[in-house]
């Protein structure tokens, strides 16, 4: 189960800036913070969400799912 938004906003912001860094930076977190974010998420799916490569993250197709409903609950709450 998702337990907070922070999550969902972690994952809608990498999924835009395809960039783990940039993601962090336009949150004003660490890079780190925002990983374990993915993690707890992904955790909590039991999926993997991205693709992380040295050209950027893509999301997998289990992320290219979740990512609708994924935004419209966070837009919603």
């Amino acid at each position: 189960m998702i337990h907070e938004l922070r999550h969902i906003r972690a994952f809608l912001k990498i999924a835009e800036t395809r960039n783990f860094t940039r993601a962090a930076n336009d949150m004003h977190l660490s890079q780190s913070a925002l990983t374990v974010q993915v993690q707890q998420l992904e955790e909590s799916l039991g999926v993997r969400l991205f693709d992380r490569n040295k050209r950027g993250v893509t999301l997998t197709a289990a992320g290219k799912d979740v990512f609708g409903p994924l935004q419209r609950l966070f837009n919603d709450a």
